[in-house]
């Protein structure tokens, strides 16, 4: 079975990238335009590969179209860049809204109370079988190269997260030893978070990574790859901790495109 999946993946990948879908991607993914020629090319096969796999399902009356598959795939792809990859083997659907959306959910507040009530959501990751996202949210997410919000890094990081089997922010690493110091960085940057915003202190990532470390695992990527030299700069540690695990580093690229 392992053999076939592998066939199968080497005839996708060595398939012609359309010139449909490149139009696509260099128009709704300006994070594409960042990368060298070498990451484009292998990015390409990743879409190739992702498209052919997962099932897309619009949601509330929305047809799925090519545009959609690709400018979500390619976004979904840019975090399995230089790594070993099974492509989210949990992912089997990815649900298409056309806008926000609403949910009944729960909330757990403090003296044990639960609230219930409709949600509106822009996106979520399930444990498994699928991601979830809004359309309108998907474009103008991509669209914004610099505001550290994407809504497709930050599910698809999720994603990632969940392949660990452990939920934490500790994703499955290259190698085991690296859990100590990723586990020591992360924890660290997410109690400062907490902290400056329990002190009204400015910072420069979301306030909703101070919601769990899952969350602060997702809105760090979301930074890493949006504006990358600032987090470098202003938690310098936890850059090096995304760089090792991501095998990139979109902070240099920034500078030699700036430069």
């Amino acid at each position: 079975m392992f053999g076939l999946k592998k066939w199968r993946r080497s005839r996708l990948a060595n398939r012609q990238f359309p010139d449909q879908w490149l139009a696509i991607v260099e128009r709704n993914v300006p994070l594409y335009g960042r990368l060298p020629p070498e990451d484009k090319k292998e990015l390409q096969r990743h879409i190739l590969i992702f498209t052919a796999e997962k099932n897309f399902e619009g949601c509330a009356g929305l047809q799925i179209t090519d545009e959609m598959k690709v400018t979500i795939a390619a976004q979904a792809c840019i975090l399995l860049l230089h790594r070993k990859t099974d492509y989210y083997p949990g992912l089997y659907s990815i649900l298409v809204y056309p806008q926000s959306y609403l949910v009944q959910s729960t909330q757990h507040l403090a003296g044990n109370l639960l609230v219930e009530g409709p949600d509106i959501r822009v996106g979520e990751s399930w444990h498994r079988g699928a991601v979830v996202l809004s359309w309108d949210d998907v474009r103008r997410c991509a669209a914004d190269i610099g505001d550290g919000h994407n809504i497709v890094l930050h599910e698809f990081a999720h994603q990632l997260d969940d392949s660990s089997g452990k939920r934490d922010s500790t994703p499955v690493l290259q190698r085991r030893c690296h859990y100590i110091t990723w586990a020591r960085v992360l924890q660290k940057d997410y109690q400062k978070l907490r902290r400056d915003i329990s002190c009204r202190r400015d910072t420069l990532l979301d306030e909703y990574g101070a919601t769990n470390p899952a969350e602060f695992f997702a809105v760090a990527t979301e930074f890493f790859f949006e504006r990358p030299k600032e987090l470098q700069r202003i938690h310098p540690d936890l850059y090096e901790e995304l760089k090792r695990f991501y095998q990139q580093d979109p902070a240099n690229l920034q500078t030699s495109i700036d430069g």
